[in-house]
């Protein structure tokens, strides 16, 4: 199913029947990552999923999207198909858009599933910020007036070989709101969030590594860290049997 929003085509399912729980997924993902979850609570609950924009099914934004559009746009899409989540369960980005919905009162569920949640802006490493400042200064010079029109090539190299994986992947606009998503913090409204929270981690996750779920663990004032053994940033799907048994007895 489809629904139009800012402009954008919405894909999303809904399953089942019961109270709502709402699902977010991260950054370059689909609603098709729930799959496993969505089939064993649907038993009990509506499940409903959607694919965020510029992802799975749903179009592409046409400007560069911050944490502040994502809101609105899951904001809109709660009230036009009169959604009133009593859980809302988030990976990644989504965990990311959830606990800014949850802090500003934009939605007011009352329990918050976090799988590997971004949100918190990542220490650099040394050598990190060294990359990021050569590719800064390559940029600057590059881009300079007399010459800008000669070097793209050489430009688009270097945003292949300093860029991320989801950074290189992405369309232009996608990167552009990568990058305002990455700058973006969350960490100052945890205290903000009423619902009661369950972060669920993988102990090698290194995209949102586990000192962020401790950050967040000890500022949202209801919320418990399971870690997951040997997992990483997809602990969910790595783990479904698991990660169902303990979402069955928390909502």
């Amino acid at each position: 199913m489809n629904i139009a929003i800012d402009g954008i085509d919405i894909n999303y399912e809904i399953t089942g029947n019961g109270e709502d729980i709402l699902f977010l997924h991260g950054w370059g993902a689909s609603l098709e990552s729930f799959a496993a979850i969505i089939r064993n609570l649907s038993v009990r609950f509506r499940c409903i999923a959607l694919d965020m924009p510029g992802c799975g099914k749903s179009s592409l934004p046409n400007e560069p999207l911050d944490v502040e559009a994502y809101c609105r746009i899951i904001k809109q899409f709660t009230e036009k198909l009169s959604i009133t989540p009593k859980a809302v369960i988030g990976h990644s980005n989504g965990a990311r858009v959830a606990l800014h919905m949850c802090a500003d009162g934009l939605i007011s569920p009352d329990k918050l599933v976090l799988f590997g949640a971004a949100g918190i802006k990542g220490k650099k490493t040394l050598k990190q910020k060294a990359r990021q400042l050569t590719f800064k200064t390559a940029k600057r010079i590059l881009t300079l007036p007399l010459i800008k029109n000669h070097t793209q090539k050489t430009l688009d190299s270097l945003r292949a070989y300093y860029g991320s994986a989801d950074y290189n992947s992405a369309p232009p606009v996608m990167r552009s709101t990568l990058v305002k998503l990455i700058n973006s913090d969350v960490t100052e409204k945890l205290n903000k969030i009423t619902a009661s929270t369950l972060l669920i981690w993988g102990e090698n996750d290194t995209a949102t590594p586990l000192y962020m779920a401790k950050i967040m663990e000890k500022n949202i004032p209801d919320c418990g860290l399971c870690t997951l053994e040997d997992c990483d940033h997809w602990c969910f799907v790595q783990r479904p049997a698991q990660v169902n048994s303990i979402l069955s007895n928390f909502l």
